[in-house]
């Protein structure tokens, strides 16, 4: 997805009153419009992979966030956290299964650490929690 699609996902959750929806997409936004920044300085162009990787970091700090206001007995800012969570979680790739990671490392011809970190990270950016990789790998 571009900015332009959060864009106008955003407008459509105005539309709807759902400010919930409207404050994570603000997140997104900005941060995509950071990173697009950064990209042109350095004479680059923002790629799906990146967009990937700004949702996750979004997602990851959401529940960061979340379980703060957990410990601290926050619930209505906790409730509103799961919702935020949730609107980011739409826009993510659907993650690769365990089953799904050993077939593909089964299908490699070299199994050492390294080539397969590697091959995961260049193949599957986004598609794929490494740490999950890295389990499977050792329980092979």
């Amino acid at each position: 997805m571009t900015i332009d699609d959060f864009k106008k996902e955003k407008i459509s959750a105005m539309k709807a009153k759902d400010s919930t929806a409207v404050s994570a997409l603000n997140v997104v936004i900005n941060k995509l419009m950071l990173a697009t920044i950064d990209k042109r300085a350095k004479g680059e162009e923002l790629t799906d992979a990146d967009v990937v990787s700004i949702l996750q970091k979004t997602e990851k700090e959401l529940l960061e966030e979340r379980d703060a206001f957990f410990k601290a007995g926050r619930a209505e800012t906790v409730e509103g956290l799961d919702k935020q969570i949730e609107v980011i979680k739409k826009y993510l790739p659907k993650l690769l299964s365990k089953e799904e990671i050993k077939e593909i490392i089964l299908a490699l011809p070299d199994r050492a650490v390294p080539f397969v970190m590697k091959h995961f990270k260049s193949e599957y950016a986004g598609k794929v929690d490494m740490k999950v990789v890295n389990e499977v790998l050792r329980s092979i």
